[in-house]
């Protein structure tokens, strides 16, 4: 679950099957009792047709939780992260962080750290985008060493300098306002 609507979508199909929960949160939901298998496999035909998915596997809820907190830094915060992401999820998860990569690794196929990489440079594109800061700012907030550090990583990911990715936009921006 990602959004508000989500939260309220998997409340209602708990209390549509009668299914006794506490809170509803991003990704998680604790329910009171234990689902009888009839009720769970409602519920889990229900999500689906919303685009929802019920996992019930422990390292899939893991995988969930490590995602979920890795976007959340990134994404909804313009404040550089103080500690390593290493750090932040071993103590966030109460688990030792090798156990977490080599899981994530297991179920994902790829690294927390090339997770972390692709939505850092995802968060720069809305960055560069929508004209909030410039690329000494954003390379502050995403905690990169330099502007020379992001501009790598950026054109190693998307190949193209955030500088042409951003010309880009503004062209496509003029091309618009010619119409």
């Amino acid at each position: 679950m990602v959004c508000l609507r989500c939260k309220i979508l998997v409340a209602a199909q708990l209390d549509e099957l009668s299914i006794s929960h506490g809170h509803v949160e991003l990704g998680e939901v604790n329910v009171d009792d234990h689902i009888q298998t009839d009720k769970l496999d409602f519920l889990r035909a229900a999500l689906v047709k919303f685009g929802l998915e019920l996992m019930d596997d422990k390292k899939s809820v893991l995988i969930r939780k490590i995602k979920s907190i890795i976007s959340e830094l990134i994404h909804c915060s313009d404040e550089p992260l103080k500690i390593k992401f290493s750090s932040y999820l071993s103590e966030t998860l109460h688990i030792d962080y090798k156990y977490l990569a080599n899981l994530f690794f297991e179920v994902q196929g790829a690294t927390i750290g090339n997770f972390i990489i692709a939505h850092k440079i995802e968060r720069v594109k809305e960055l560069l985008v929508y004209e909030k800061f410039n690329l000494t700012k954003i390379s502050y907030i995403m905690h990169y060493s330099s502007v020379a550090q992001l501009s790598t990583q950026f054109k190693n990911v998307t190949g193209l300098t955030p500088t042409h990715f951003k010309q880009l936009k503004d062209n496509r921006r003029a091309t618009l306002n010619k119409i």
